[in-house]
């Protein structure tokens, strides 16, 4: 499923996407969660300060 998306990001302007990852701590166990998105490079920042 991976080469899928990786390949339709590459025709489709992909060098101007990143994939980002952020460990955050769930509310109610306490547990670490990873939340992952494909983001515009430009808002990758204001990305990390949101969530």
């Amino acid at each position: 499923m991976a080469k899928k998306t990786v390949a339709s990001l590459q025709t489709g302007g992909g060098k101007e996407h990143t994939k980002v990852i952020k460990m955050v701590r769930s509310p109610k166990t306490g547990a670490y969660m990873f939340k992952t998105e494909i983001v515009h490079n430009d808002n990758v920042k204001t990305w990390f300060e949101e969530n």
